[in-house]
């Protein structure tokens, strides 16, 4: 067993993975449901810690995986059950479980930090088992700067990275408009339907079971009996798309705040995947600029909405599995 440094095993609420069967039905699992623990890291770096879900404990991660904004580590349940692989999805900071940062500042770049020191230490725990690193939207820009400090640290730990649906040329404020507003614009729901529907009538997906599940897992009922996100952004007035106003009030108007990650992208050794959506966030544009960029690079794009891993799990792990058969 893989271990993890001074990352300790939590008790394991059960009604956390009550869609856990649900959802290997959804993806025809035929194999027996595996393990999954909860568990938690404390951060040296900035303190707080890390919550994570970890999928068949008993053998060496092959694949860690990093949630968008305002998502969090059961995001990608379905997706882990339709691979069959021991995994990590790991709460982001502010996100799910994990701590929430005092200064509420969730660029890609400050989360950094923390995901890295989580995984030299998975590293170091399993030093002869090499793994993948898989990022959606904020988690694929924060994995670009983690690979590329972490290829750098520990060389040949890391196979390959796979970004889904976002680029560092996505502008917050127009590709990512829709995102935004739909996190951030109501913080409050009187029943889980509400939600599920503005999650519809903003192009999350269209699978009303599979909605009512993600918004299941990502809300907490108020005092006064309202539904509200657990994700810090539910408390602030906007995503991380730009450094604060107050460091350099410039960058805050900047359209693409995410340029310093092709830097970190363009000086991987290991494989690098992008998966656009169909109807996601990553233009035809977009996607050309970063073959352009990356030419040793895969682009692979699959039908559907922005979260992929949520609407067609099937489908975003049979392309996973394609690139790399086993």
């Amino acid at each position: 067993m893989t271990k993890l440094g001074y990352a300790r095993e939590m008790p394991n609420d059960a009604s956390e993975f009550r869609f856990l069967t649900g959802d290997a039905a959804r993806v025809e699992r035929t194999a027996a449901l595996p393990t999954v623990v909860r568990t938690e890291f404390p951060l040296g770096v900035g303190g707080g810690s890390l919550s994570a879900l970890r999928f068949s404990p008993d053998q060496p991660v092959e694949l860690v995986l990093l949630h968008g904004a305002g998502l969090n580590a059961h995001s990608f349940d379905p997706l882990v059950l339709a691979l069959d692989r021991p995994a990590i999805s790991v709460d982001l900071p502010g996100h799910g479980r994990s701590s929430w940062r005092a200064d509420a500042d969730y660029r890609p770049e400050v989360l950094a930090p923390a995901i890295l020191e989580f995984l030299l230490t998975l590293a170091d725990g399993q030093p002869d088992a090499p793994f993948k690193l898989l990022g959606h939207s904020l988690g694929g820009l924060t994995a670009a700067y983690v690979a590329s400090k972490f290829e750098k640290l520990r060389p040949g730990m890391l196979l390959e990275l796979m970004i889904v649906d976002i680029t560092p040329s996505v502008s917050p404020s127009t590709d990512g408009g829709g995102v935004a507003e739909f996190i951030t614009g109501q913080r409050s729901f009187a029943t889980v339907d509400e939600a599920v529907d503005r999650a519809v009538a903003f192009g999350i997906g269209s699978d009303r079971t599979a909605l009512t599940r993600g918004v299941a897992l990502n809300t907490r009922t108020r005092e006064d009996g309202r539904l509200e996100w657990t994700h810090h952004f539910a408390h602030l007035d906007g995503l991380p798309s730009a450094a604060p106003a107050d460091t350099d009030p410039a960058a805050a108007n900047d359209p693409h705040p995410y340029a310093g990650a092709w830097d970190a992208l363009e000086s991987l050794t290991c494989r690098v995947v992008l998966f656009p959506a169909a109807d996601g966030m990553v233009s035809p544009a977009l996607a050309q600029e970063f073959a352009h960029r990356l030419p040793t690079g895969t682009i692979a794009t699959i039908a559907g909405p922005h979260n992929l891993h949520e609407a067609v799990p099937v489908d975003l792990a049979n392309h996973i599995r394609e690139l790399d058969p086993r």
